[in-house]
C-alpha cells in the first residue's frame, strides 16, 4: 500500500491543530486553575461554572 503526500496531509493538519490547542489551553488553564484554588472571592461559583461549561455542553 503506497501513501502519497495527499494521504498524510489530514494527519499532519490534525496533529498541528491538536498541538496548538493543547498549548493554548495549558497557557489559559493553568493560571485560571491556580487562581481558583488560591483565592476566595464572591464570584468564584460563577467563574467555576463558566470554566466547566465546555465539559457539559456538546461541541
Amino acid at each position: 500500500m503506497n501513501f502519497s503526500d495527499l494521504d498524510y496531509q489530514p494527519i499532519i493538519l490534525t496533529l498541528q491543530l491538536a498541538t496548538v490547542t493543547v498549548v493554548v489551553l495549558l497557557i489559559i488553564g493553568i493560571p485560571i486553575s491556580w487562581w481558583l484554588a488560591h483565592t476566595r472571592i464572591r464570584c468564584r461559583p460563577v467563574i467555576e461554572a463558566i470554566v466547566a461549561l465546555p465539559l457539559v455542553l456538546p461541541p
